[in-house]
């Protein structure tokens, strides 16, 4: 389990730091339902994500920062969970990119259960 753990947050490592280079690409237009976010305040996610991207990898290196692992996945989880928020907000039609931001909190919600309560070494 611990292997399968680290493999999903190497990938979410990943996927957060490449929408987090997405967010400094101005790609706020390409989601309509994401416009309401000002865009000072999509940069600063950008850099958010890109921290809570090494809070994920870092305990690979350094063990004691174990604890920073659920707390990533949770914070994550919770940007997830407001796009989508945003997204039933705005009214637009479609619901492909709720799946996606779903999908990736539930992976979050996983790597938090089995940091915190699983506790595998």
């Amino acid at each position: 389990m611990n292997i399968f753990l680290w493999v999903l947050q190497v990938l979410l490592a990943l996927h957060t730091a490449t929408g987090a280079v997405w967010k400094f690409s101005n790609a706020e237009q390409s989601v309509p339902s994401l416009s309401a976010i000002p865009h000072g305040m999509w940069v600063a996610l950008g850099v958010v994500e890109l921290v809570l991207s090494l809070c994920l990898i870092l305990p690979a290196f350094y063990k004691p920062l174990t604890v920073l692992v659920p707390i990533a996945a949770v914070l994550i989880a919770l940007e997830m969970l407001l796009f989508c928020a945003l997204h039933f907000a705005s009214g637009e039609a479609g619901y492909s990119s709720v799946v996606y931001w779903l999908v990736v909190a539930a992976v979050c919600a996983f790597i938090a259960y089995g940091r915190l309560v699983l506790k595998p070494h």
